[in-house]
């Protein structure tokens, strides 16, 4: 099948989405099939249970079961473990587990190479039929996916069934040169910086202007075009450079000090792939008290801008600019004011009619008046490190975060707090197994109680063996609170496992 012939169908299935959207939004005893195919396209080259324990971070979608008429076809590389299953569902509330796991349908092509489970997917034929067969009425049933490209689109065209979840012909907008665009179109406030470089002596001539345009200009971020969690990084500083516009040779031979957010960077392969993939050059921002939250919004297929959440990231890595975790929600210091950025955002999407969810990243600055000014440094449009960990608590608690007042609550109108990770990592971790977790909680007591809605949720645990890492959310009623329980149950599973080496 050709190319025009997929995206003509791709756009005709589409179209079905707004009666779908409709139909899901209310109250019926009728079936719909979700089928969740958590792919990952990234230039990352996975390693080990690594891809599997990403596939599975998706499977808070199984709190959806707790509506009687859903049934879910969750697509994974590998079979995901029977108790890491029966772990999920016996967090639903109030349901029957059996009742639940009769409506989840599990697909696995087996195989654990790294290339994407889309592309597997479509590598097989005899199991896109076993989906399609799975799916009783392609006109109640919609595809979610994790990122989209060309495969995804594919991938629905195949299954007969609308993607809810950005046309990949969008992909220009969510990368680091297309989004500083739309921030300079909608009026958001950015760092100085300069876009769609392509080669070395474009990088250099940007510094050069940027320099002119602020002399006193002593650090900045290059960013690779489509990379994500920080990964496609890199920090120069310029202090060593005579102050106004420096000649050539000097910026040429700075660029070779430049500091990697990936410790598998060199120099000449981040410029090769700058070159290959384009990216930016933007201002470092600095300041006295500097913090990098985010805000989370999607966009409905009835062109509704819905402000779904904010965080406080948590962040790491050589220059503090991998992606780590998160704690929710954002300070309310600012936590509102990112929103109101992000929603002019939200509404240029809407206008070129793009659905599903997305995040922006923001730095926030206190200024020498108190207050905080934030800048816009990107936009994630697909889902990201803190879809999971609020969905789970908004399915668990069936509440909203109201974003003027940047706070969460509960349906009883209790406010909720979180603290959460993907990179919970240890090499003696690799002694225990998922049930040795759930254990832990367990014993003492953690685990996600629906009387207080507060406790620990585990994901990404099938890399515990061979990588040593899980991550989990610990949801609390403030944020002190959501802090203690995070080190609390860290410390008890450092302790389990130092005790299951020692055996």
């Amino acid at each position: 099948m050709d190319s025009n012939t997929i995206t003509a169908q791709f756009d005709a299935l589409q179209n079905n989405l707004v009666p779908l959207w409709e139909f899901i939004g209310k109250p019926t005893q009728e079936e719909h099939t979700i089928v969740v195919v958590p792919s990952l396209t990234l230039d990352h080259e996975f390693h080990g249970s690594e891809q599997q324990a990403y596939e599975e971070r998706f499977l808070f979608m199984l709190f959806l079961l707790q509506q009687p008429r859903v049934r879910m076809v969750y697509v994974t590389s590998t079979a995901i473990a029977p108790n890491i299953i029966e772990y999920y569902l016996d967090l639903l509330p109030a349901v029957v587990a059996t009742h639940a796991r009769k409506r989840l349908f599990l697909v696995a092509p087996q195989d654990a190479s790294s290339i994407p489970l889309s592309q597997k997917l479509l590598n097989r034929p005899r199991l896109l039929q076993q989906i399609r067969a799975l799916v009783r009425d392609p006109q109640r049933a919609h595809l979610v996916p994790y990122n989209t490209t060309d495969m995804e689109r594919e991938l629905s065209v195949q299954l007969g069934i609308p993607m809810y979840a950005a046309d990949p012909r969008f992909f220009a907008f969510g990368t680091k040169s297309g989004c500083r665009e739309i921030f300079a179109q909608e009026g958001v406030l950015h760092p100085l910086g300069i876009e769609n470089l392509h080669s070395l002596d474009e990088l250099i001539g940007a510094i050069q202007k940027m320099r002119s345009q602020k002399p006193a200009l002593q650090k900045l971020i290059l960013k690779l075009n489509d990379e994500v969690s920080g990964m496609g990084n890199a920090v120069v500083d310029l202090s060593s450079l005579e102050r106004g516009v420096p000649d050539r040779d000097a910026i040429r031979e700075t660029l070779r000090t430049m500091k990697f957010e990936s410790p598998s960077l060199y120099y000449d392969d981040y410029i090769s792939k700058f070159e290959r993939r384009g990216g930016i050059a933007e201002e470092y921002i600095t300041g006295t008290r500097i913090e990098s939250p985010s805000a989370q919004l999607r966009n409905t297929p009835l062109g509704q801008v819905e402000l779904l959440s904010t965080h406080d990231q948590i962040l790491g890595g050589p220059s503090g600019q991998s992606y780590i975790g998160c704690r929710f929600p954002a300070n309310v210091e600012y936590g509102p004011a990112i929103m109101r950025e992000a929603e002019k955002v939200g509404k240029r999407f809407a206008r070129e009619g793009i659905v599903g969810r997305y995040a922006m990243d923001f730095v926030t600055v206190k200024n020498e008046q108190g207050k905080w000014e934030p800048y816009a440094i990107e936009v994630n449009l697909r889902k990201g490190g803190t879809t999971h960990p609020f969905l789970t608590l908004q399915y668990l608690t069936d509440g909203k975060y109201n974003a003027n007042a940047g706070e969460f609550r509960t349906a009883r109108g209790q406010a909720k707090y979180y603290v959460a990770t993907d990179n919970q990592n240890s090499d003696a971790y690799r002694a225990l197994t998922p049930d040795d977790l759930f254990d832990v909680v367990s014993k003492h007591r953690l685990h996600f109680n629906h009387t207080t809605q507060t406790g620990v949720v585990f994901h990404m645990m099938s890399a515990l063996g061979d990588r040593g890492r899980f991550g989990m959310t610990a949801i609390a009623d403030s944020h002190k609170e959501a802090d203690a329980l995070f080190a609390r149950t860290v410390e008890l599973i450092d302790a389990e496992a130092r005790d299951a080496l020692e055996k």
